[in-house]
């Protein structure tokens, strides 16, 4: 399934976010506000003025909620904690283009802090992802050491590592070895 440049990056981004939290690999990778500037910048998130401490904590609660989002066992699930998810965002849609990009569209509302941003932009991703009937292409890396999450692009959603060069090939080794001691 392709996606346009904004739903891309909406979903590459919520990928990112959701795999800096402990829960994915027992590590924090937004440890501080130094962190979450440089997640910020190197995501693009446009708009955001200054970081605080308020932000980082909201953050980390919706990186959570983005999580649970991920591995909820079923769609049904999954709508319900994206619905509530959403029903805390103020949304205002507009067009915009802005750092080389083409015409797209932001759905936070003008001066949102960073969490409520992510909230609207990425949520409304996941949002277009369901109502597509692609839910299945949320996934978790089925190598039984990683909790890292992703979103399948394959076109015949058959991806079930997180990166096929280190988990998927780890994987790939290890059932290698297990043939030729059999």
């Amino acid at each position: 399934m392709p996606f346009g440049h904004d739903m891309a990056h909406s979903l590459t981004t919520v990928v990112e976010l959701i795999n800096t939290c402990p829960a994915v690999d027992g590590k924090e990778g937004l440890a501080d506000l130094d962190a979450l500037r440089e997640f910020v910048t190197r995501r693009q998130v446009s708009g955001v003025e200054s970081l605080t401490d308020e932000d980082l904590a909201e953050v980390y609660a919706l990186r959570t909620a983005f999580y649970r989002i991920f591995t909820a066992s079923d769609q049904a699930t999954a709508v319900v904690r994206l619905n509530e998810l959403l029903s805390r965002t103020r949304m205002t849609p507009r067009l915009t283009e802005h750092d080389g990009h083409p015409l797209h569209v932001h759905y936070f509302a003008p001066g949102a802090k960073v969490a409520e941003h992510l909230a609207a932009d990425c949520g409304i991703a996941l949002a277009h992802l369901m109502v597509a009937g692609e839910f299945e292409r949320l996934r978790s890396c089925a190598a039984p050491d990683c909790g890292r999450v992703f979103v399948d692009e394959s076109r015949n959603r058959s991806r079930v590592y997180c990166d096929s060069r280190t988990c998927g090939n780890r994987m790939h080794v290890a059932a290698y070895r297990a043939r030729r001691r059999a």
